[in-house]
């Protein structure tokens, strides 16, 4: 049995937790931009942790079922309503066959997560359902979703969370002002002292061109690199190098104007110069983050990132501890 796609809204794809372990050969890992809903919402309705769901990004879509499904919808503020009846986000509701499950516009947060019991049965690809679009592989026909698509849906688990929600010590707080961790790094060396300084003192705003590749920030203090002579192959622009490996979550300035933070969509490697990279937990939170929301870039050292990588593992364990009791 399927869904039938009647609105795919902005942009909706299939995502489950990604695909590792391909970044070397150009390919990388794709899955949802913000892991701990992705997780939410598939434990909820009875799902592994990473099961293949829909992402939808600031307008959701309109969906028909052909079966009865549990549903559940975590990350962005975006009221699932059942055939135009109000239901509850962060907890388990049922859809009859025939029923159309649509959104209301986005409140808070950039992403939302719609996990269905059995999960989003399309191929795997390299070990993944996700979507990688720039590559046109996974998901579903490697694309996202259009009006008219079916997507197969898989056998649910035989039990009934019906009416199952997360306490409120497991939601995530969206909206205002976001803190990004950074361990600086890489090439942070090349900038002058002021600039390194300055980049952290500024407040950013997120560019209205942000997608799963990328985020680019804008509204701070152009970046000043130190003066050098360029090596073969780097170009004349100062912030150019020679080609080199990017690491999901590192912060790349072209021409020293605007920064971009990549994402789980990024390419593996380029010529632009690295100053650090933003802390995978606070992918989760770039992830949510809308066009204009104001950020600020804090630097962390390495000991502080790892702990904050614990202290997010934790965060993991007590909701996997909750669907356990």
């Amino acid at each position: 049995m399927s869904i039938k796609v009647l609105k795919p809204g902005l942009a909706t794809s299939v995502q489950d937790a990604g695909r590792e372990g391909h970044y070397h050969q150009g390919i990388p890992p794709s899955g949802a931009l913000d892991q701990y809903a992705l997780r939410a919402a598939n434990l909820l309705v009875g799902n592994p942790a990473t099961a293949a769901l829909l992402e939808c990004t600031l307008l959701g879509p309109q969906l028909e079922f052909q079966r009865d499904a549990l549903v559940a919808v975590c990350g962005a503020r975006m009221t699932p309503r059942l055939d135009g009846a109000e239901m509850p986000q962060d907890a388990v509701f049922r859809v009859r066959a025939g029923q159309v499950l649509g959104f209301d516009y986005i409140k808070a947060g950039a992403r939302g997560y719609v996990a269905i019991d059995g999960g989003i049965d399309v191929p795997e690809v390299l070990g993944s359902r996700s979507t990688y679009g720039l590559g046109a592989i996974g998901g579903f026909h490697g694309r996202r979703l259009a009006a008219g698509d079916e997507l197969p849906l898989g056998q649910p688990a035989a039990q009934d969370r019906e009416g199952l929600a997360l306490p409120r010590s497991l939601h995530i707080e969206l909206g205002g002002e976001v803190t990004l961790r950074v361990v600086p790094g890489l090439y942070h060396h090349r900038l002058t002292a002021r600039a390194a300084e300055q980049f952290f003192a500024d407040t950013w705003t997120v560019g209205s061109e942000a997608d799963r590749t990328g985020y680019r920030f804008k509204g701070g203090t152009p970046l000043e690199f130190e003066p050098r002579e360029q090596p073969f192959g780097a170009g004349s622009d100062p912030s150019n190098i020679v080609d080199a490996c990017y690491p999901i979550g590192s912060i790349q300035v072209p021409g020293g104007l605007e920064p971009i933070v990549l994402h789980r969509d990024a390419v593996s490697g380029g010529g632009y110069a690295m100053i650090g990279t933003v802390i995978s937990p606070d992918l989760n939170l770039i992830a949510q983050m809308q066009p204009n929301q104001r950020a600020r870039f804090v630097a962390i050292t390495l000991e502080e990132g790892l702990a904050a990588r614990r202290q997010y593992n934790q965060q993991l364990e007590r909701l996997n501890r909750f669907f356990l009791a």
